[in-house]
């Protein structure tokens, strides 16, 4: 059995394929057109549809489009109410004739595509699939919250022998998603895009006006429901650009602590009537590490995992899961984030070679690597497949020194980034619970955030937050030798088992994916050493 999935109508447009149950490859769009979240000043280029992700996808697998058994596009027309209250009659009529002419896009897109094997995942049960059957656990709950779906904008329901039951849904307009996406612009950031600025804005403040969200933002019996919000009673709105007062904060955290408490309302309802031990999420909210982390500390699961692509693009292989476990028998769960592409160490050297680049390939790369992070230099990081999804998890990484406070100011000059940004850390899974606690562990795709251990704050200063806390990511040396052969490198030199990471690009761009944007990062930004595979380029390296 094999399937493609796509995601093609709001944004994240992305292509995953699963032959025969397996995960074989996914990718979103974006890291092909170099348009983050497959947006542009072009009319309605959020619907476009990814075409090169699902043209690699295709390759990865070595399939013909005519070859495959059904296509899995994560929307279902039918689902849409055009007069739907909150929503724009016009702008839904398009979108719905959009998702309806799909066949015929994607037959164009990909020669040989039969139009008749596409068929339509309902989105939400798109993002469930993509978290309950690709977890590492047979059965578990499921959660799905974002923005909005056809007509909804969660869903609450339970896996059991790869079959969804579907035990409360949220109606549009009343949206979790929605009000995150409003309070993101209402603050001058990009709506649908910059929602992770504001999560870390919320821990610069104290949530002062919990009180009056719990009023407008109710939850009760597996639902909620949200009443019209003036975001100017609060603070008044910011232009992209413009200071940021402490009001803006303010806002920012309180809105963050009532979505916090409202999922906790909705996981202890899903809790009772399952019964189950672990609970799946998936869908924007779900890339909320702050309010994860509460629901792991705070909720009536024992586990909580979150799929690494938990955005809209993880719909994609949601609805490619979905379709296989209904007609093709056992799915098996996601072997890992690294499901993009990767090139050959041949491939890799032809193009520094073409670049006119002076290289090096070292015998001992870990210490190489750590002896340069240990003397205060900046490493970008190029190994292997690239990440699925908005994480660099040491694929495609930009790493430093985590014990220089000035790294932060550093790294955000570098990535051109606002300076209440936080940077993140890398840890040795094994030395994790020494520096860190709360969150859960391990913690391969940095979805939670952790307390980091008084003793280590002065010794890490470079990764902790404001509050106290560091968005980690646990590195198994068993899974990813080398790069748990740098952290311990470091480790060996400075005494510290982690380094910084943070995703490798500057403002406003997507991640790098191939070696080209790689260097193209590499050549204008003020970045030391640039690993790629197993080779060295160090900065001012052109050949004579």
């Amino acid at each position: 059995m094999r399937v493609l999935g796509i995601n093609a109508v709001f944004h994240d447009p992305a292509a995953a394929l699963v032959v025969d149950g397996r995960v074989v490859a996914a990718a979103e769009e974006e890291r092909f057109s170099r348009r983050k979240h497959g947006k542009s000043p072009v009319p309605f280029s959020a619907w476009e549809q990814p075409e090169q992700a699902a043209a690699w996808c295709l390759r990865q697998g070595g399939i013909d489009a005519a070859e495959l058994d059904a296509v899995a596009y994560s929307y279902d027309p039918a689902r849409v109410d055009v007069a739907l209250p909150g929503t724009d009659p016009t702008w839904e009529w398009l979108r719905t004739r959009y998702a309806e002419r799909a066949p015929a896009f994607l037959r164009t897109a990909l020669p040989g595509l039969d139009p008749e094997i596409v068929h339509f995942v309902p989105h939400h049960v798109a993002h469930a699939a993509s978290a309950g059957l690709a977890a590492p656990v047979q059965e578990c709950a499921v959660l799905t919250a974002d923005g909005r779906g056809e007509d909804v904008s969660a869903l609450l329901g339970s896996y059991r022998g790869g079959v969804l039951e579907v035990l409360a849904t949220q109606s549009l307009p009343h949206s979790l998603g929605l009000m995150y996406e409003d309070l993101t612009e209402h603050l001058g950031f990009r709506r649908s895009s910059d929602e992770y600025k504001v999560m870390a804005l919320a821990s610069c403040a104290k949530p002062i006006f919990r009180a009056d969200f719990a009023e407008l933002v109710r939850a009760d019996g597996g639902r909620f429901e949200i009443g019209r919000i003036d975001w100017s009673r609060w603070a008044p709105p910011r232009r992209p650009g413009e200071p940021i007062d402490e009001t803006h904060a303010q806002l920012a955290a309180s809105v963050q602590t009532r979505l916090e408490e409202v999922l906790l309302d909705l996981a202890s309802w899903l809790h009772q009537r399952t019964g189950q031990r672990a609970l799946a999420l998936a869908g924007g909210v779900a890339l909320n590490c702050v309010a994860n982390t509460r629901l792991a500390a705070e909720g009536p699961f024992d586990q909580v995992w979150v799929q690494p692509a938990a955005g809209d693009s993880g719909t994609a292989l949601g609805a490619a899961l979905q379709v296989s476990a209904e007609r093709g028998g056992p799915v098996t769960p996601m072997p890992g984030a690294d499901l993009g592409r990767g090139w050959t160490d041949a491939e890799l050297e032809q193009v520094l070679v073409d670049a006119d680049l002076r290289y090096e390939r070292p015998d001992d790369l870990a210490g190489v690597v750590a002896e340069a992070l240990a003397d205060n230099r900046t490493v970008g990081w190029f190994q292997g497949r690239a990440e699925f999804g908005p994480r660099a998890l040491g694929h495609r990484s930009l790493l430093a020194h985590p014990g220089h406070a000035d790294n932060v100011e550093r790294l955000n000059v570098i990535k051109g980034r606002e300076q209440f940004r936080p940077v993140a850390p890398m840890v040795l899974a094994d030395r994790a619970h020494e520096l860190f606690s709360r969150g859960p562990l391990p913690s391969p795709y940095m979805l939670f955030v952790h307390d980091v251990a008084e003793e280590w704050q002065e010794r890490i200063p470079a990764v902790v937050h404001v509050d106290g806390t560091a968005r980690i990511q646990t590195v198994d040396r068993a899974d990813e030798p080398l790069l748990g052969a740098v952290l311990a490198e470091f480790d060996a030199r400075t005494g510290l088992p982690a380094v910084i990471n943070t995703s490798f690009n500057t403002a406003g761009r997507p991640m790098v994916d191939s070696p080209v944007d790689a260097l193209e990062c590499f050549g204008a930004s003020p970045i030391d050493l640039l690993v790629l595979g197993p080779f060295v380029v160090r900065r001012n390296g052109r050949s004579a």
